[in-house]
């Protein structure tokens, strides 16, 4: 798989949700029969935004995998080079690093996303070769004890400082951003008929300005002036001099993310070229 390819797998309003029959509201309805009823609250200080749309991201990305048939999941995803396997394996070898970062969180005991990059890819490479039954049990797996530390961690932790796989000191409440950026994301990269505009309207917001700072931590220059038809006012990056882009936001994200510039109306061939997301 290529390094840029790569990258992008270490992926953070109103209106109406449309496209593909109201998944948005499918998943919502899975998300709470999947809950039940009567189960522990997060603390206090939990981020309870981020984690509502974490959990609502699983519930999406469940749905689009459970869609796939097992033949299916061999199949190419969206991000060059990769399967739809390699990708469910890459989601759930996530949420398990997540949870070691909560680990590392409650207990003080200091315990990586992943051993090294070297772990970390054969680790999906591993995943991605299990029988899809296997494949599917790691990713329900995962992502419930990912939830279960979540839930069980104290309002005094939430605010612990942990390391990303980049390198960076973060509060460890910063892990459900890291969850919901990763799930909503590769739920588009199955390949399974949804795309960036089943997303929600505020997600979308969140997913620009979080690339946006990711540009803006590691010095990236950008000039281009997003022009979002669906939001009130455009985003001027740099000092204005730089060419306009024009779309809906869910192309803008999609574009910003980098996977594609389809539907969007720039000055020339192609867009402007953009440093990486993560």
């Amino acid at each position: 798989m290529s390094g840029d390819a790569a990258a992008r797998l270490d992926c953070g309003a109103g209106g109406a949700v449309t496209g593909a029959g109201g998944e948005l509201a499918e998943a919502r309805a899975a998300l709470r029969l999947r809950q039940g009823a009567g189960l522990r609250e997060d603390a206090a200080a939990a981020p309870h935004t981020e984690l509502a749309l974490a959990r609502l991201g699983t519930a999406f990305f469940a749905r689009q995998l459970t869609r796939l048939d097992d033949a299916e999941l061999a199949g190419p995803s969206l991000l060059p080079g990769w399967s739809r396997a390699a990708l469910v394996a890459h989601v759930g070898y996530n949420a398990r690093a997540l949870t070691r970062l909560v680990a590392w969180a409650e207990t003080g005991v200091e315990t990586p996303m992943y051993a090294s990059p070297e772990q970390r890819a054969r680790e999906i490479e591993r995943g991605a070769s299990l029988p899809p039954r296997a494949l599917r049990a790691l990713f329900a797996h995962s992502e419930v004890h990912l939830n279960v530390a979540w839930r069980d961690l104290p309002s005094a932790a939430w605010s612990a400082e942990v390391v990303t796989a980049q390198g960076r000191t973060v509060p460890v409440s910063e892990t459900a951003w890291m969850r919901t950026r990763e799930v909503w994301v590769h739920a588009v990269d199955l390949a399974n008929g949804v795309g960036f505009g089943e997303l929600p309207p505020e997600l979308l917001d969140r997913l620009a300005a979080d690339v946006l700072a990711g540009w803006q931590r590691r010095g990236e220059r950008v000039a281009v002036t997003l022009v979002p038809t669906d939001r009130d006012e455009p985003l001027v990056l740099g000092d204005g001099s730089g060419p306009e882009v024009v779309g809906a936001q869910a192309d803008l994200v999609r574009w910003l993310t980098g996977r594609g510039a389809r539907r969007l109306t720039h000055p020339g061939e192609t867009p402007p070229a953009l440093p990486r997301w993560l």
